[in-house]
């Protein structure tokens, strides 16, 4: 787990609001998105969402965590999320995973304040006829993909729900890439294989969109 560099998505967001006690609902808050987002907001309430508190956790970020909500997304029951409540809503490589994903969107976009922002990040149709990588470059390399979103879907349920889009485009770091001479070697010496994470910037595999509830 790297936390040296700020995430695109708190990036992002950070271009539309500069409060410093943001309270955060995390959907979808494995891979130790607690504790990278506490590194980078440390006075943020942070609010986990997923199926298991556990999921790509370490204990440490399990105690990062202010709240968490023990839910299937797809059962359409967020009854325990208090609505008009968070600044800022993330949602990022999960609505690619859910078959009603349409329906999900609306129902969370009632936990914002007004005002809130909503940062969601998704494959890119093109992904699709990406190579085949082991950890995911192609869409279809994770077979519990169920659904491939493009821009346009997203922005239209946004708008239909009285949103505001902000930004949209590619999670793409100049960074990274600059960096790929050296972590292509270094993956195959220590792993034995190149990850397809370190791939999606030159590819440009993952899109993302920032809306406002107006």
């Amino acid at each position: 787990m790297s936390t040296k560099l700020k995430p695109f998505r708190l990036k992002t967001l950070g271009k539309y609001t500069d409060k410093k006690d943001l309270k955060i609902l995390d959907v979808g808050s494995g891979s130790h998105s607690s504790t990278i987002t506490k590194k980078w907001l440390p006075n943020c309430h942070y609010t986990g969402v997923d199926r298991d508190v556990s999921y790509d956790n370490t204990e440490e970020d399990v105690q990062n965590m202010d709240e968490f909500f023990q839910l299937d997304l797809t059962e359409l029951d967020y009854s325990k999320i208090p609505d008009d409540t968070y600044d800022i809503i993330i949602m990022s490589h999960v609505i690619e995973h859910l078959y009603n994903g349409d329906k999900v969107l609306p129902l969370l976009l009632k936990k914002l304040k007004k005002g809130g922002l909503f940062y969601i990040e998704f494959p890119c149709e093109a992904s699709a006829s990406f190579p085949s990588k082991k950890e995911t470059l192609n869409f279809f390399d994770d077979d519990t993909h169920v659904r491939i979103w493009s821009i346009k879907e997203v922005a239209n349920i946004f708008m239909s729900e009285g949103f505001n889009v902000k930004m949209a485009g590619k999670n793409r770091s100049w960074i990274n890439i600059a960096l790929m001479p050296i972590k292509i070697p270094l993956q195959l010496i220590t792993k034995g294989y190149v990850r397809g994470g370190v791939y999606w910037d030159w590819y440009g595999f993952a899109d993302y969109l920032v809306a406002e509830k107006g």
